[in-house]
């Protein structure tokens, strides 16, 4: 009976969870047709048409191509940096003594603002776009991946050393896999500052992505074609937080088992 009751309780979670959501579009949907809101909102009917008639004539896709690979470059190269930097930092005092003063002037500046430079400097293609990108991933994934080092179990290393092992062989079998969750973490954090940059960078001297599509939407009042731009940002932005969970629930997976058979 529990086990029959399990999947029906789970049911009305999502179901209770779901009807205030359902309730405001139904809300905003009529709001919309009778004319009781202002004209930027939308009617959610329309605002899913012109998604669809976007996704059917290939537009949608373009912007959302060019938007991707700007992400994912500067993703890529600011994750990298950050978590080969923060676990140096980690566990060397001098590379530590010489990031600690520039990270701490520099972490709390908008990484957006010194786009401005970087066109002048790198022009106002995709290079500086990827360039801020990799700016703002860097410290999340940096300073994740320091503590993260940092935060390891001296015992283990020590136990490691007595044992004979060498400096790369303790830091890649014990260092590493214990700040893993840690570093983990900071490229999470550091995917959802991606898209949020792109976009930002896209709403100033570009001339595709979905932060142009949502500035150019805006300058001819085509406030579906914004709404439209906005759920595709939504939803790859959710997508790539689904696969970096699921990286890590796989990658934690030894260490999780390992917990569980320790308390039992």
């Amino acid at each position: 009976m529990k086990a029959a009751a399990a999947p029906f309780s789970r049911g009305r979670r999502a179901a209770l969870g779901l009807a205030l959501p359902l309730a405001a579009l139904a809300a905003w949907e009529l709001s919309a047709r009778y004319g009781t809101v202002p004209d930027y909102l939308i009617a959610p009917s329309r605002i899913l048409a012109a998604t669809w008639e976007m996704v059917l004539s290939g537009e949608l896709w373009r912007h959302t191509a060019d938007s991707l690979l700007r992400a994912i470059g500067g993703y890529a190269i600011g994750g990298a940096a950050g978590v080969a930097m923060g676990l140096l930092a980690g566990i060397a005092r001098p590379v530590e003594r010489f990031y600690d003063p520039i990270v701490s002037l520099t972490y709390p500046v908008p990484k957006i603002v010194v786009l401005p430079i970087l066109i002048a400097w790198l022009g106002a293609g995709d290079a500086s776009k990827i360039a801020v990108i990799t700016a703002a991933v860097f410290y999340p994934t940096f300073i994740n991946a320091l503590y993260g080092a940092k935060g390891v179990n001296r015992l283990f290393v020590w136990s490691a050393r007595n044992m004979g092992a060498a400096p790369l062989q303790v830091f890649a079998k014990v260092i590493l896999p214990a700040s893993l969750p840690q570093v983990l973490t900071g490229l999470r954090i550091g995917l959802a500052l991606a898209f949020i940059v792109t976009v930002a960078a896209e709403l100033q001297n570009s001339r595709s992505g979905l932060g142009y599509l949502i500035a150019d939407a805006e300058n001819s009042l085509r406030f579906d074609l914004m709404y439209a731009a906005i759920i595709a940002i939504g939803v790859i932005g959710f997508a790539g937080d689904r696969v970096l969970v699921a990286l890590r629930r796989r990658a934690l997976a030894g260490q999780t088992l390992g917990k569980e058979g320790a308390h039992g």
